[in-house]
This record gives structure tokens, sequence and C-alpha cells, in this order.
């Protein structure tokens, strides 16, 4: 298939049936493709799949052989065994490779080769004992992240220590992340955080869609918008930093780049996703071709497509305690773009769909930021 389009009724495959891998099933279907894909039990994705596979992601017989029954492979999270895909470097169904996917699942390994390409990434120091914390402690001072290097999400797998009492008082949550592999970070006091989502094809051609200011809570992602704070000089250098990592990463398909933005203006790139990202959720409206419409154009051998921003856009997730409001949200926001993911249980701080609205304007834009629905929907997320 490497040099090869692929056509209407080919099969994509789909490593993972969350949310991300539903909406690239319904991505590829609306253009003809049919859709497997593969998970550990029952996932929302399956209900948009002409075929299932349920499945250990360390199983290599199995995953193999998921692999091998479709025409292109494609993940949507990192949480998988990316080791077990180098059996198909060269087999032209896993065009879009795992070199990123490697990078990415380590946090130690990711921000060294982001170093190595020419990119600022905070400080840090590998930990794998008490010893080693107090050391890195030492040279990068307070505060500092200490994170797993692999399995972290959504705040999950870190823990800020603020200071000396902080370290003691914290000593059960430390040792388990030191346990495994971890990576002490330093604090970046920047002035927000922003995204890009950037594409690639095998024939070289790379695209980003307008880059995102994001708002987080409690270490979740909770709102990006298409802000004003983002000058056309400074939405210039995240495209570059974005192309930047595509290019070095033979990138195949899209990646989400989340950077801190500090009070000078420069950029401090914080995590890779080489798959769609839960910031590029906005495109689906927004843009004339979504994040997932555009990663399977890559997937698929074709000529990408320059995204084009129709309307300024907030997007801002649902979570497992927001959704006894949807009611209320249909009501005060009728305009608003509802996605229910169909994920079960609406456990809290779970990601349980997202809502989009377009505006005419930045300005009005502000104004729904700063209205009280909103910013009492953003409260029960938690603290900034």
């Amino acid at each position: 298939m490497t040099n090869q389009k692929m056509m209407p009724n080919q099969m994509i495959g789909i490593l993972g049936a969350g949310q991300l891998g539903k909406m690239l099933g319904q991505s590829a279907q609306k253009m003809g493709y049919k859709v497997a894909m593969y998970d550990t039990k029952e996932a929302c994705g399956f209900g948009v799949s002409h075929q299932t596979m349920i499945g250990d992601f360390d199983d290599e017989k199995k995953v193999l052989d998921f692999a091998r029954s479709v025409d292109s492979l494609t993940y949507e999270f990192e949480n998988i065994n990316g080791q077990i895909l180098n059996r198909l470097a060269d087999e032209d169904q896993f065009l879009q490779g795992n070199f990123l996917l490697l990078k990415s699942q380590h946090r130690l390994i990711e921000k060294e080769w982001l170093n190595d390409i020419g990119l600022e990434t905070v400080p840090f120091k590998k930990v794998s004992s008490a010893s080693d914390l107090t050391t890195a402690l030492s040279e990068l001072g307070y505060p500092a992240v200490l994170k797993t290097c692999r399995f972290g999400y959504d705040g999950k797998g870190q823990v800020v220590i603020r200071n000396e009492a902080e370290l003691n008082d914290l000593q059960e949550e430390i040792q388990a992340i030191i346990e495994q592999e971890a990576i002490l970070e330093a604090f970046c006091p920047f002035k927000f955080e922003a995204s890009v989502i950037v594409s690639r094809n095998h024939a070289g051609d790379i695209e980003c869609f307008p880059p995102t200011e994001n708002i987080h809570r409690e270490g979740i992602l909770a709102a990006s918008i298409n802000s004003s704070r983002l000058t056309d000089e400074l939405k210039e250098k995240i495209v570059q930093a974005g192309t930047k990592i595509a290019k070095e990463a033979n990138l195949i398909g899209v990646c989400g780049v989340e950077l801190f933005v500090k009070e000078n203006g420069s950029l401090v790139v914080n995590e890779v996703a080489p798959r769609p990202h839960n910031t590029g959720h906005y495109t689906i409206e927004a843009c004339q071709l979504s994040q997932f419409d555009q990663h399977i154009l890559a997937l698929t051998n074709r000529p990408l497509i320059k995204p084009a921003l129709l309307k300024p856009a907030i997007s801002i997730n649902i979570l497992g305690q927001h959704m006894t409001m949807l009611e209320e949200l249909m009501d005060t926001l009728p305009e608003a773009l509802i996605h229910i993911y169909d994920k079960g249980e609406a456990k809290d701080q779970r990601k349980m769909g997202h809502f989009t609205i377009l505006c005419d304007s930045e300005d009005e834009l502000d104004e729904y930021l700063k209205s009280t629905f909103i910013a009492q929907w953003l409260d029960l997320i938690g603290e900034e």
C-alpha cells in the first residue's frame, strides 16, 4: 500500500476503541472505508465498527493477527504495546509506524528526543530512588513535578512537590511513583498552555490546524479555545514547532503537540501525542475538515487538505459529574454542538463527551467564557 491510495471498502484497523477510535471510525466510514477495532473489552467505538476483536494489548499473536487482517493500521492512544508493532515495520499496512509512539510512551525518552531535535522542554532528571529524588530536587528546585515515565494521563501518575514539607507529607504517593520508572520535571512558570494538531502524509506534505489556547483544571483538559492571546507571531512559532516534530519523526497521520507559552513569548514543548487529540475536537465543526478526517487521509495515502478555521470556537469537555447537567446545557446553550461518547458509567473526572460553540468573533467567544453557566461548569472540574 505504500505507494497506493486506499479506495473505499478497504479496511482500516484501529487499536483502541474509546472515543478517539469511535470518531476516527466515523470519519473513515463517511469516506467509504470499513472499520475494525481492537480493545481489551467492549468499548464505545465498537458501535461504529464492521469488525471487532477483544484481547490484551500485550497479546502479541492477537495484536499481530488483527493488524494483518486490515489494509491500514492505526492506534487511538499510547497505552498499547508499541514494541509488538516493531514486527510490522516492513509491512505495508502499518504506514503510520511506531517511531513517535515509542518516544511518546516514555516521558524521559520523549524529552531527550525533543531536546535532541532542538526544541526546548522543562529541565528534567531521571529518578530511580529516594536519593535520586533528593539530588534532583536540589538541582531543579521547588516546586517540581514527579511523574511516572509511562502510562500517566489526565493528572494520574504524578504529584506536585511544592516544598520540603510536602516532600515529607507525600511520601506514600512519591514512593508509589518512584517504584515505577520516574522523571522529575522542573515547574514551568508559564503564561498559558497552547497546542497544535499537525499532520503529515507519506509524501511528506505537512499541514497544521489553527493552534488553540487550553484551560486545564485538576490536570484535566477543560476547554480549548481559538484565543485572541494567540497572536499571528505566536501562532507561527507554534506551527514551526509542530512542523519540526512532524518532519523529524517522519510522522504519518496527525499528532497533538502541547506547549507552554512563557511570559516572554518563548515556547516549551510539554507533550507529544501521535494521534488525534482532545484539544483538536473543535475542528469537527469549526474547520472544513476535522483532525479525524485528516488522519484518515494520511493513513490511506491520500493528499492532505489545508485546514481553514470557519469560525472561532470554544470546545469544552463533558466529564462524568456534568452528565446530570445535560438538560440544563441544552436549555441554557441551545447553540452548543454536543457530542456524547456512550462510554457507560459516568464516573467523576471521566471524559464522557464534549460540546463546541461557534462564535462570530473572538470577543463573543470571550463573553461565553465569562458566562455564569460555563464558569460553573468549569468549577465542577476543580481549581486551575
